[in-house]
């Protein structure tokens, strides 16, 4: 005999209250465990194939954390360095970048920069906060990433939580297949293929899109000379996940900078512009049509939301988790859209007796 509505309802309730209580109190200590997830969710097909080819999970996971480590290792040594100089002196360019903007703008229009104008106070005080403050929130941007991670629990914690969980994670699910209760069983398992589909076409698809798109950007804006192109290509593929974004946000970026730095040569500036419409239109007709497809079922605005909201609760812990939630949220309110359009309170009693 199967569990009241009322009953359901109430363990489900429970269970959600003591979901949120935990990440509330015992968020931060979550975050190496979360990514560990994170790491070992997006790198299971990839040993579930290396199976399928023959090798054993235990080999298919070590295979994996050699590649990764090896991965790491080049990042560590080539690329973040780099990217940490390339940032640190971007925001301590920019106020010079900003007087260079004031003086061009004095040169060719004189009027609407007088002394005591309205737009020359804004940008001087722009300019003047960006170089006594800027320097002090790239530090303090800094220092609360690292003590929200701790770099040991990122080194240490997060790559072996990854492993355990890569090399177990069949069983993991096998298990938790066990535990469902039988009535529901088959459809909480059909919700769940759901959201594993929406979950894997949108975080491997788009994190693989992001991959791409950052690393184009950030090469081809190096090789035209763009001062910073790395800083810039690492933040337009960094926020590609919501649609359209990162190339609005690297392009508007990138050509500001070019407007400085080449100034008069229309073909370098014509060249940043058209690396990032390259970008798009290989972005919307190559890569997310094969690698996410075309019904993810994550709006950019529920996307956004879902962010700004379990961000606000939570913190990073909150936005970590906001992902999977929102794919989940949407698969149940989908789900419950098809329930209620096959009961009575939709389709009304003469309805149900003309289709008997």
């Amino acid at each position: 005999m199967a569990l009241p509505i009322r009953d359901q309802l109430k363990y489900w309730g429970i269970a959600a209250v003591v979901f949120m209580v935990t990440l509330w109190f015992l968020g931060q200590v979550l975050v190496p465990f979360l990514l560990g997830g994170a790491i070992a969710y997006f790198l299971d097909p990839v040993a579930d194939r290396l199976e399928r080819l023959g090798l054993s999970r235990a080999l298919s996971t070590a295979l994996i954390t050699f590649i990764a480590i090896l991965i790491f290792v080049i990042m560590a040594l080539l690329v973040v360095p780099t990217l940490v100089n390339q940032t640190t002196s971007l925001v301590e360019t920019a106020p010079r970048l900003f007087r260079d903007f004031t003086d061009a703008m004095t040169t060719r229009f004189p009027a609407l920069l007088d002394e005591g104008s309205t737009l020359r106070s804004s940008l001087t005080s722009v300019g003047e906060t960006i170089q006594e403050r800027g320097g002090q929130l790239l530090e303090t941007a800094l220092a609360s990433f690292a003590s929200i991670l701790n770099v040991i629990l990122l080194f240490v914690i997060v790559p072996v939580v990854s492993v355990y969980l890569l090399l177990d994670w069949d069983r993991m699910v096998a298990a938790i297949d066990r535990l469902l209760p039988r009535d529901h069983a088959p459809t909480i398992r059909k919700l769940a293929r759901d959201v594993d589909q929406t979950l894997a076409s949108f975080i491997r698809g788009m994190g693989t899109v992001c991959l791409v798109l950052g690393t184009y950007y950030a090469f081809a804006l190096m090789l035209v000379g763009l001062q910073f192109g790395l800083v810039v290509g690492f933040v337009a593929g960094l926020v590609t996940f919501i649609p359209y974004l990162g190339a609005l946000l690297g392009g508007a970026l990138a050509i500001g900078l070019a407007l400085f730095q080449f100034w008069g040569d229309w073909v370098s500036i014509g060249l940043v512009a058209g690396i990032f419409v390259i970008g798009q239109v290989v972005e919307g007709n190559v890569l997310t049509p094969k690698l996410v497809g075309d019904s993810v079922g994550l709006h950019p605005v529920w996307l956004i939301l879902a962010l700004s909201v379990f961000g606000t609760l939570f913190g990073f812990v909150g936005m970590l988790v906001a992902v999977p939630l929102a794919a989940a949220i949407g698969v149940l309110a989908r789900f419950a859209v098809d329930r209620y359009k096959h009961s009575l309170l939709y389709l009304g009693t003469d309805q149900t007796m003309a289709d008997d």
